[in-house]
């Protein structure tokens, strides 16, 4: 967890002014407009470009902004993943970097200006036959650090592109093999690069573990990490050949005895908390590279384990997780640490759901692909904001509220809500305020709630953004 004691946004100042590094730009005025469109998209989260900025020359300038060829989304971003790596450092532990892919959905009268990002099928015409039609769009792989509590640090690295419209790609598939087409060649690319630039800009690569869902079950991603010297929690799908390649891994953990039972909770389809008993399974096996790559890269010692679900419920698929990791499990505690690792994937999930529904990304009305990727690296430092806010009133509740707050915004809030009823949470402290920042976005703070999430965050964020607009208009000078 961080050091509480070094606050991680200005006391006195706006907090996005320690996300933004104006001396990126090539030139110095776009480095100033990027520190006030910020500015202006945080506080009011989740409005239009002109609802944030107000009126027509702010609005025309910000449009410009977007649309200059001078201006990257590598540019908007570097103050944030400096701030990142300043955060890195000042934690303790290792730092779980989360990989995802997530997509960008828009409606134009011209598509080809964005680009595509995948087909889907719309039906059958009138004869039966089946269509299908490409979606406008960009995709973001991005890499997101988070510390073992669940606190995200920051953005490691970013990746934005789309694709040509599809054509002919199941008859392609159906004359390549994929497997035996070489990494840079594909897509699949991209989890390598962002593991290469996530420890390039954190350094200490041992402190760093690599998480991915199934589709980042990647025989070179492994290579990487150990040639790296990073480690690495992925969830499998490919069943690989193991030992001296006469048999596979899912054959050797069959034979595998069961180490112990873990119980976690999971809501279930009606939205109660459903206890579940896993079975652990874990061994250490030496892992074949896939046939047709087996000259390019070595064969690997992973340790593999399997939690599966004892006495699914009829009706309900049973919980299964088929991980793999380069670290070392020589006991169930071990594999279980494992397991949780992987289960705090879902933080860039949320992170992901915090860009389309809190920042409604998706709403935007820029034509171009470039344009609308500078907007959503705007976004990304919203959201990591919303997200950390969120976070760190759990992470560490008894930190000096100036962490995450400015003077002002404390009197503020000391104004409108009472001290009583924020869920028994200590006065002067991150989680008092954090709770009534909550209840401005409608969180009720009854005993029995669980702790304010993403939602009600964003919501009394933009709350206290205007009531504090208010305050500054009306020179209310009590409230600084």
């Amino acid at each position: 967890m961080p050091d509480s004691s070094e606050p991680l946004a200005p006391v006195g100042g706006h907090w996005s002014d320690g996300e933004v590094d104006p001396g990126a730009f090539k030139d110095a005025r776009l480095g100033r407009r990027c520190v006030e469109l910020l500015r202006r998209l945080s506080d009011g989260v989740g409005g239009t470009i002109p609802l944030a900025c107000q009126d027509w020359a702010n609005t025309k300038a910000a449009y410009r902004f977007f649309a200059n060829p001078k201006v990257e989304e590598g540019e908007i971003l570097s103050g944030h993943l400096a701030s990142t790596r300043e955060r890195y450092a000042a934690s303790d532990g290792p730092i779980l970097v989360l990989q995802d892919t997530t997509e960008f959905t828009y409606q134009r009268r011209n598509p080809h200006e964005v680009g595509f990002t995948k087909a889907v099928n719309s039906g059958r015409d009138k004869n039966g036959r089946v269509r299908h039609h490409a979606v406008c769009g960009i995709l973001m792989h991005s890499s997101l650090a988070v510390t073992e509590d669940g606190l995200p640090l920051g953005l490691a690295a970013v990746k934005f592109w789309n694709r040509d419209k599809f054509k002919g790609t199941a008859q392609l598939k159906r004359k390549i093999n994929p497997t035996r087409v070489p990494i840079e060649a594909k897509e699949s690319i991209r989890w390598l690069e962002n593991l290469r630039q996530s420890i390039a800009l954190l350094g200490a690569p041992e402190r760093c573990i690599h998480v991915g869902d199934r589709e980042s079950d990647i025989y070179e991603l492994y290579c990487l990490a150990k040639e790296l010297g990073t480690h690495f929690v992925v969830r499998t799908v490919v069943d690989r050949l193991a030992g001296n390649g006469g048999h596979t891994v899912s054959k050797e953990m069959r034979a595998t005895e069961c180490a112990g039972t873990h119980a976690i909770e999971i809501r279930n389809d009606n939205d109660e908390i459903e206890r579940v008993n896993l079975e652990i399974r874990f061994k250490r096996i030496h892992v074949c590279p896939p046939i047709g790559k087996q000259k390019r890269y070595p064969s690997l010692d992973l340790t593999v384990i399997h939690a599966s679900e004892i006495r699914a419920p009829a009706g309900r698929k049973p919980i299964q997780w088929k991980l793999v990791t380069d670290l070392d499990v020589s006991s169930v505690e071990e594999a279980i640490q494992k397991i949780r690792w992987y289960a705090l994937r879902w933080k860039i999930e949320v992170f992901h759901k915090i860009l389309k529904s809190g920042c409604r990304a998706e709403d935007a009305k820029l034509r171009t692909a470039d344009r609308l990727a500078n907007l959503v690296a705007l976004f990304c430092i919203v959201s990591w904001r919303v997200q950390w806010m969120t976070m760190m009133g759990r992470s560490a509740p008894d930190a000096a509220p100036t962490i995450a707050f400015t003077v002002q915004e404390v009197t503020i809030l000391d104004h409108l809500i009472a001290d009583s009823g924020n869920r028994g949470a200590k006065p002067n402290t991150l989680q008092m305020y954090i709770t009534k920042l909550a209840r401005l976005g409608g969180y009720l703070a009854r005993m029995s709630d669980p702790p304010p999430g993403n939602t009600v965050i964003w919501r009394g964020l933009r709350r206290l953004a205007d009531i504090q607009l208010g305050a500054e208009i009306h020179g209310a000078k009590t409230y600084g």
